[in-house]
Protein backbone atom coordinates (compact mmCIF):
# COMPACT_ATOMS: atom_id res chain seq x y z
CA UNK A 1 0.00 0.00 0.00
CA UNK A 2 1.31 3.38 -0.81
CA UNK A 3 1.23 6.34 2.27
CA UNK A 4 -1.53 7.77 1.00
CA UNK A 5 -3.63 4.94 1.45
CA UNK A 6 -5.16 3.76 4.66
CA UNK A 7 -5.58 -0.06 5.71
CA UNK A 8 -9.57 1.18 5.30
CA UNK A 9 -8.93 2.25 1.76
CA UNK A 10 -6.90 0.63 -1.16
CA UNK A 11 -6.95 2.16 -4.69
CA UNK A 12 -9.36 4.41 -4.08
CA UNK A 13 -11.89 1.97 -2.38
CA UNK A 14 -13.09 0.96 0.81
CA UNK A 15 -11.46 -2.49 2.67
CA UNK A 16 -14.80 -4.23 4.31
CA UNK A 17 -14.80 -7.18 6.15
CA UNK A 18 -18.42 -9.06 7.05
CA UNK A 19 -18.13 -11.60 9.86
CA UNK A 20 -21.23 -13.37 8.31
CA UNK A 21 -22.80 -14.38 5.14
CA UNK A 22 -25.98 -12.35 6.51
CA UNK A 23 -23.39 -9.43 6.78
CA UNK A 24 -22.27 -9.55 3.50
CA UNK A 25 -25.84 -10.12 1.94
CA UNK A 26 -27.40 -6.99 3.75
CA UNK A 27 -24.07 -4.68 2.60
CA UNK A 28 -24.93 -5.87 -0.83
CA UNK A 29 -28.85 -5.15 -1.13
CA UNK A 30 -28.06 -1.79 -0.03
CA UNK A 31 -25.04 -0.67 -1.54
CA UNK A 32 -25.23 -3.01 -5.30
CA UNK A 33 -26.53 0.16 -6.99
CA UNK A 34 -24.76 2.88 -5.61
CA UNK A 35 -21.54 1.57 -5.33
CA UNK A 36 -18.23 1.27 -7.40
CA UNK A 37 -16.67 -1.35 -5.56
CA UNK A 38 -14.68 -2.27 -2.43
CA UNK A 39 -12.39 -4.70 -1.28
CA UNK A 40 -13.55 -7.98 0.65
CA UNK A 41 -10.85 -8.71 3.76
CA UNK A 42 -11.31 -12.35 4.07
CA UNK A 43 -9.60 -14.44 7.38
CA UNK A 44 -6.58 -16.45 7.04
CA UNK A 45 -6.39 -19.82 8.95
CA UNK A 46 -6.37 -18.79 12.47
CA UNK A 47 -7.99 -15.17 11.79
CA UNK A 48 -11.21 -13.88 13.20
CA UNK A 49 -14.42 -15.45 11.44
CA UNK A 50 -15.02 -13.80 7.95
CA UNK A 51 -17.14 -14.48 5.15
CA UNK A 52 -15.24 -16.83 2.95
CA UNK A 53 -14.32 -16.10 -1.07
CA UNK A 54 -16.62 -18.66 -2.27
CA UNK A 55 -19.28 -17.51 -0.21
CA UNK A 56 -19.27 -14.08 -1.45
CA UNK A 57 -18.65 -15.01 -4.66
CA UNK A 58 -22.13 -16.47 -4.64
CA UNK A 59 -23.91 -12.98 -2.49
CA UNK A 60 -22.08 -10.95 -5.75
CA UNK A 61 -23.01 -12.80 -8.45
CA UNK A 62 -26.71 -12.51 -7.02
CA UNK A 63 -26.72 -8.90 -7.15
CA UNK A 64 -24.54 -8.59 -10.68
CA UNK A 65 -21.24 -8.17 -9.56
CA UNK A 66 -17.79 -10.02 -10.10
CA UNK A 67 -14.72 -10.77 -8.01
CA UNK A 68 -11.06 -9.25 -9.68
CA UNK A 69 -7.79 -9.12 -8.25
CA UNK A 70 -6.99 -10.76 -5.32
CA UNK A 71 -4.31 -8.88 -3.37
CA UNK A 72 -2.34 -9.78 -0.14
CA UNK A 73 -3.30 -7.62 3.25
CA UNK A 74 -1.15 -9.04 6.36
CA UNK A 75 -0.68 -11.88 7.73
CA UNK A 76 -3.70 -12.71 8.88
CA UNK A 77 -5.96 -11.57 6.21
CA UNK A 78 -5.82 -11.25 2.23
CA UNK A 79 -7.86 -9.39 0.07
CA UNK A 80 -10.68 -9.85 -2.73
CA UNK A 81 -11.76 -7.13 -4.85
CA UNK A 82 -15.59 -6.98 -6.32
CA UNK A 83 -17.29 -4.28 -8.20
CA UNK A 84 -20.40 -4.22 -10.14
CA UNK A 85 -20.21 -6.56 -14.00
CA UNK A 86 -19.88 -3.99 -16.76
CA UNK A 87 -21.99 -4.49 -20.09
CA UNK A 88 -18.92 -6.10 -21.71
CA UNK A 89 -17.83 -8.17 -18.97
CA UNK A 90 -16.70 -11.36 -20.04
CA UNK A 91 -18.21 -14.55 -17.58
CA UNK A 92 -16.27 -17.48 -17.25
CA UNK A 93 -17.82 -21.36 -17.38
CA UNK A 94 -16.95 -21.12 -13.55
CA UNK A 95 -19.56 -18.06 -12.94
CA UNK A 96 -21.98 -19.22 -15.32
CA UNK A 97 -22.30 -22.65 -13.69
CA UNK A 98 -22.70 -20.81 -10.23
CA UNK A 99 -24.96 -18.10 -11.95
CA UNK A 100 -27.48 -21.06 -12.90
CA UNK A 101 -27.07 -22.89 -9.82
CA UNK A 102 -28.13 -19.56 -7.66
CA UNK A 103 -31.07 -19.08 -10.34
CA UNK A 104 -32.55 -22.77 -9.78
CA UNK A 105 -32.25 -22.41 -5.91
CA UNK A 106 -34.26 -19.00 -5.88
CA UNK A 107 -30.86 -17.05 -4.76
CA UNK A 108 -30.17 -15.09 -8.07
CA UNK A 109 -31.52 -10.68 -7.16
CA UNK A 110 -33.11 -8.76 -10.13
CA UNK A 111 -29.76 -6.64 -10.72
CA UNK A 112 -28.37 -10.37 -10.87
CA UNK A 113 -30.63 -11.90 -12.91
CA UNK A 114 -30.07 -8.56 -15.40
CA UNK A 115 -26.94 -9.33 -16.05
CA UNK A 116 -27.88 -13.54 -16.99
CA UNK A 117 -30.23 -11.87 -19.34
CA UNK A 118 -28.02 -9.04 -20.85
CA UNK A 119 -25.21 -11.48 -21.47
CA UNK A 120 -27.50 -14.43 -23.28
CA UNK A 121 -28.66 -11.71 -25.35
CA UNK A 122 -25.24 -10.89 -27.01
CA UNK A 123 -23.65 -13.56 -26.78
CA UNK A 124 -21.34 -13.52 -23.60
CA UNK A 125 -23.37 -16.10 -21.95
CA UNK A 126 -22.65 -18.53 -24.66
CA UNK A 127 -18.85 -17.26 -25.39
CA UNK A 128 -17.77 -18.12 -21.30
CA UNK A 129 -14.22 -19.42 -21.28
CA UNK A 130 -12.90 -21.88 -19.50
CA UNK A 131 -11.07 -21.57 -15.95
CA UNK A 132 -7.00 -22.59 -15.98
CA UNK A 133 -8.09 -26.05 -15.14
CA UNK A 134 -10.35 -27.15 -17.75
CA UNK A 135 -8.77 -25.32 -20.65
CA UNK A 136 -7.98 -27.52 -23.25
CA UNK A 137 -5.96 -26.89 -26.68
CA UNK A 138 -8.54 -26.03 -29.50
CA UNK A 139 -7.79 -28.02 -32.56
CA UNK A 140 -6.90 -25.19 -34.65
CA UNK A 141 -3.85 -24.65 -32.51
CA UNK A 142 -2.84 -28.22 -31.97
CA UNK A 143 -2.64 -28.62 -35.81
CA UNK A 144 -0.66 -25.63 -35.65
CA UNK A 145 2.07 -26.55 -33.01
CA UNK A 146 2.14 -29.97 -34.33
CA UNK A 147 3.20 -28.74 -37.85
CA UNK A 148 6.18 -26.99 -36.28
CA UNK A 149 8.00 -28.94 -33.70
CA UNK A 150 9.64 -25.51 -32.26
CA UNK A 151 6.80 -24.15 -31.28
CA UNK A 152 5.11 -27.46 -29.94
CA UNK A 153 8.56 -27.45 -27.99
CA UNK A 154 8.14 -24.11 -26.44
CA UNK A 155 4.45 -24.47 -25.87
CA UNK A 156 5.36 -27.71 -23.88
CA UNK A 157 7.94 -25.61 -21.38
CA UNK A 158 5.37 -23.13 -20.36
CA UNK A 159 3.96 -23.32 -17.06
CA UNK A 160 0.46 -23.91 -16.57
CA UNK A 161 -0.58 -20.17 -15.93
CA UNK A 162 1.55 -19.56 -19.08
CA UNK A 163 0.00 -21.67 -20.77
CA UNK A 164 -3.29 -20.75 -19.45
CA UNK A 165 -2.59 -17.39 -20.91
CA UNK A 166 -2.51 -18.13 -24.32
CA UNK A 167 -5.02 -20.52 -24.17
CA UNK A 168 -7.38 -17.42 -22.93
CA UNK A 169 -6.40 -15.25 -25.54
CA UNK A 170 -6.93 -17.59 -28.46
CA UNK A 171 -10.47 -18.07 -27.19
CA UNK A 172 -10.97 -14.53 -26.73
CA UNK A 173 -9.51 -13.57 -30.33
Amino acid sequence: MSDDETPEELAGQPVISFATVSDCEAWFAEHHSDHRGFWLKIGKVGAAETVSYPEALEVALCHGWIDGQKRGYDETYWLQRFTPRGPRSKWSQTNRDKAEALIKSGRMRPTGQAQVDAAKADGRWAAAYAGQKSATVPDDLAAALAADPQARAFFETLNGANRYAILYRVHDA
